[in-house]
């Protein structure tokens, strides 16, 4: 994919990045610059919250006239940074992405692409007719370990890859943050779970299966627990009100307000409160008044807490994946890859590989330089290395350097589309048939 022909083959000064959407990713990606002010500056912001996006301008000193309520106003002027960083919420991905990749910006766009199949498809579109590069948050493809994974199914170490077993656990405080009483609670408000949360999965096992093409998905699932029918006798509506809190295990008190007074004012606590810094009077105020202070068996949350997805792919390859909010883990997945030669597995820590013939284990462990301080030490350092790639590809007018590029990420996301249709029809899905995708995409729509 080339680069826009106004920009040179190499950059010799910073990048120059724009973010749209300056919440929790767009400030952790834009920390990069921060960490590194020789390879990349921050020069624009747009977003509709004041104190986000005032915050945002002190952090990297932008011009006011650079700093915009929403992004039409940013892309209607003639471009003045080389990239965008996008991030805002899940179904305003589209019409940003494909705003500013006509422009000739080049693209880094928060997971999951869009909400839907034909708004990934005409992202992906913009980008390649605009000749632009396009990186898709899918951080865990940057994860030394996960990278190591592949290298060591792509030097034949387990031999044929035959099946792949994937377990993402999402944490009980987690998902009641995050799926409960946040933002990605509702699926006409957001998405379904498992493109909001479990896109990142599909993505790898597509990856560890070698691109292969998946013929057939099957998928079941539901909300358990999270509901009104199993509210407690005598709990209120809200935790700071409630009698019972102290024997809830996703109280909003526990959750938030404890880590406040312990002096953890990094996630989950920093989300609550959008309007300033997180302290004990502007989350007990947060508790008492917005979203995160509800009983989590009396919101509006609709998705799925627990969910699974089968595939066969080209070849016979095959995968299990499980989703489920009730663990102890936080998103530290768990993967087995079974091959014809060995089997290998993975905690989220380490690697292990059981080679059948010498029937003996060797542990692989990789190389992590990312940095430990600030926000891009999170998923493992693999924001940082995110970042760091795109960045690079940017600066070098080298597309490579990006591994979760444009075609290989609308396929992993059809992909999830095809799973929530099995789900919804409770049925096998052939992929490419498209005699129900109609109803489905309606049924999605009502949503």
């Amino acid at each position: 994919m080339g680069q826009n022909s106004s920009q040179g083959s190499r950059m010799t000064s910073p990048v120059r990045v724009i973010v749209v959407g300056a919440g929790s990713r767009g400030e952790v990606y834009s920390q990069f610059a921060s960490i590194y002010p020789d390879r990349a500056k921050v020069v624009g912001v747009a977003d509709p919250r004041k104190f986000a996006r005032t915050k945002l301008q002190q952090q990297h000193k932008i011009a006011d006239e650079n700093v915009f309520e929403d992004w039409p106003g940013m892309v209607e002027r003639e471009r003045f940074a080389d990239a965008v960083l996008i991030c805002t919420p899940d179904r305003l991905h589209k019409e940003p992405a494909v705003a500013f990749a006509k422009k000739g910006y080049h693209v880094l766009l928060e997971k999951p692409m869009a909400t839907t199949a034909d708004d990934c498809t005409a992202i992906v579109e913009a980008c390649t007719q605009s000749g632009v590069m396009l990186s898709v948050g899918h951080v865990l493809r940057y994860d030394p370990l996960i990278h190591k994974i592949k290298e060591l199914i792509d030097a034949g170490v387990i031999g044929d890859v035959i099946h792949i077993q994937h377990l993402e656990p999402v944490g009980f405080y987690h998902f009641a943050h995050s799926f409960v009483r946040g933002n990605w609670r509702n699926e006409a408000e957001s998405s379904f779970a498992l493109l909001a949360k479990s896109c990142h999965d599909i993505d790898l096992i597509h990856h560890w299966a070698g691109a292969r093409r998946c013929v057939k998905v099957s998928s079941f699932g539901s909300l358990s627990h999270f509901t009104k029918e199993n509210k407690p006798t005598g709990a209120a509506d809200r935790c700071l009100d409630c009698s019972i809190e102290k024997d809830c295990p996703y109280s909003a008190c526990k959750i938030y307000l404890d880590r406040v007074k312990q002096g953890l004012i990094g996630w989950p606590t920093s989300v609550i409160c959008p309007s300033s810094y997180p302290d004990i009077e502007s989350v007990t105020e947060a508790l008492r008044t917005g979203p995160y202070g509800r009983c989590v068996y009396d919101c509006d949350n609709d998705v799925c807490s627990n969910q699974v997805v089968n595939m066969e792919f080209e070849g016979g390859v095959t995968a299990a994946f499980s989703m489920v909010a009730f663990t102890e883990a936080i998103c530290q997945r768990k993967t087995t890859i079974y091959g014809s030669k060995g089997e290998l597995s993975y905690d989220g820590s380490g690697i292990r590989v059981f080679d059948f013939l010498t029937q003996s284990a060797t542990k692989h462990t990789a190389q992590n330089d990312a940095p430990t301080h600030l926000g891009l030490s999170g998923h493992g350092g693999a924001d940082y290395h995110l970042m760091n790639a795109f960045i690079s590809a940017v600066a070098n007018n080298d597309p490579s350097l990006i591994h979760s590029g444009p075609e290989e990420t609308l396929m992993s996301h059809l992909l999830v589309f095809e799973a929530e249709r099995s789900r919804l029809e409770s049925r096998v899905v052939y992929c490419g048939d498209t005699s129900h995708s109609k109803t489905t995409e309606n049924t999605l729509t009502r949503k």
